[in-house]
């Protein structure tokens, strides 16, 4: 547990840095820890000028929140999603009590309306649609939540997904002593139920469900992405995962940006990934879910 001394530290080395990235002196008076994640802590900082949003972690390993910080700005270059801004990430020096930080821009959120899942839809719809190069995955691995998710590269979707997302979720499930499947075998049914399905190269932001989804007075804001090049479908069945978003998202999507028909074939398959994450991460009911999910998708492939 750190000091007040050190927490001093801290939000000292904190203040420089954000007044280096904005070119404004910034000195924070006030810290407030809010609601976030279940893997960092969060705070509003402020001083009479200005304020910001702090996500905090203890440095262990490999950075994750400056994963997070690359995965909003490639959302955010494309003009086409609203993100929070970026202002600075990095890890406080402080020893074996260094902390890794993401500083973003502070959003105030109000209570979504129809017009604004609209937009969002048209936005998702944009962001989908816009060029990318010819390779499944990303540049690096990054992370689903506190997993760290593999972006090796492929210009096949359907190797990509069995391999990279369903295969590398299995054998990370095997090595806690939880094995439904035959994962070379449920790999290999997955790539050729999918063999015959090119979709194009899409930029996704990777974990859409209403949790990472906000709404400002400007409109809606994504946060918290998971991003990759990737089938466009997979943001369209994450979001129906966890109970779907309002009708206006999907309406305004699909006049934007038309699903196949055979979208619903696919759709358990993309939802799976999200599943099994949840089984490694969470356990309780989460295995059950997932084993069902497994043995419902064998019967599909």
């Amino acid at each position: 547990m750190q000091t007040d001394s050190q927490n001093q530290t801290m939000w000292h080395f904190i203040s420089e840095h954000i007044s280096q990235a904005t070119a404004t002196c910034f000195l924070c008076q006030h810290t407030q820890q809010v609601t976030g994640g279940d893997s960092h802590l969060t705070y509003v900082v402020r001083d009479n000028h200005a304020r910001y949003f702090v996500k905090l972690r203890r440095h262990r390993g490999p950075l994750q929140l400056h994963h997070e910080a690359l995965g909003l700005e490639a959302l955010s270059e494309g003009h086409t999603v609203a993100t929070p801004r970026v202002i600075c990430h990095g890890v406080t020096q402080e020893g074996n009590s260094s902390r890794e930080y993401l500083v973003l821009s502070y959003l105030r959120f109000i209570a979504p309306e129809s017009a604004h899942w609209a937009l969002l839809g048209k936005q998702l719809a944009a962001l989908h649609q816009l060029p990318q190069e010819p390779h499944f995955g990303w540049p690096e691995d990054n992370y689903i939540g506190l997993t760290p998710q593999c972006n090796d590269r492929y210009a096949t979707w359907s190797v990509f997904f069995s391999e990279c997302r369903l295969g590398a979720m299995l054998e990370k499930l095997a090595r806690q002593g939880i094995r439904w499947v035959n994962p070379d075998v449920f790999v290999t049914q997955v790539e050729h139920f999918l063999h015959s399905h090119q979709p194009a190269y899409s930029l996704v932001h990777g974990d859409l469900w209403s949790g990472n989804i906000g709404v400002t007075p400007k409109g809606p804001v994504l946060y918290d992405p998971a991003v990759h090049i990737a089938d466009r479908e997979t943001d369209l069945a994450m979001s129906e995962l966890f109970g779907r978003l309002p009708p206006a998202f999907y309406q305004a999507y699909a006049q934007h940006a038309p699903l196949p028909h055979d979208y619903e074939a696919r759709k358990p398959l993309y939802q799976l990934y999200h599943l099994l994450n949840h089984a490694l991460l969470f356990k309780g009911h989460y295995l059950e879910q997932a084993k069902s999910a497994i043995i419902a998708c064998q019967k599909r492939c």
